[in-house]
C-alpha cells in the first residue's frame, strides 16, 4: 500500500489509500490494519493517523459497531476519528481494542 506521501506499506496491497472497497477488504486482515496504521504513525502527521485509524474502523465492524464496543457515542467517535481529532490515549486504546488492535512500542531503528 502506498501512504498519501508515498511510502510503501506492503506489496500485493491496494495502490492509494482511498477508502473504496479494496482497502476496506484488505483492512479487514488483521495483519494488513497494523501496517497501515503503523505507517500512518511512521508520517508522523496525527490527521493521517486519524484518519488511517477511521479506514480501520470502518473496514472491521463499522463506526457504529465501534462506538458500541468503546462505549464512545457515534458522533464522538466520528470527530475523534477526524483529521482535527485529538483522541486521549485511553480512547485510542480502546478503538484499536475494538478493531482487534492493540499499542506496543519498539525501539527506533538507526
Amino acid at each position: 500500500m502506498t501512504t498519501s506521501k508515498g511510502k510503501n506499506v506492503r506489496a500485493g496491497s491496494p495502490a492509494s489509500v482511498s477508502s473504496g472497497p479494496h482497502l476496506q477488504k484488505w483492512l479487514r486482515d488483521p495483519k494488513n490494519a497494523a501496517a497501515y496504521i503503523e505507517a500512518a504513525l511512521t508520517e508522523g502527521d496525527s490527521g493521517d493517523l486519524l484518519h488511517a485509524l477511521r479506514n480501520v474502523a470502518e473496514a472491521r465492524g463499522g463506526i457504529a459497531q465501534i462506538a458500541e464496543k468503546t462505549g464512545l457515542n457515534r458522533e464522538t467517535l466520528y470527530r475523534t476519528l477526524s483529521k482535527r481529532g485529538n483522541p486521549q490515549l485511553s480512547s485510542l486504546a480502546a478503538i484499536l481494542s475494538a478493531t482487534g488492535l492493540r499499542l506496543s512500542v519498539t525501539p527506533a531503528g538507526r
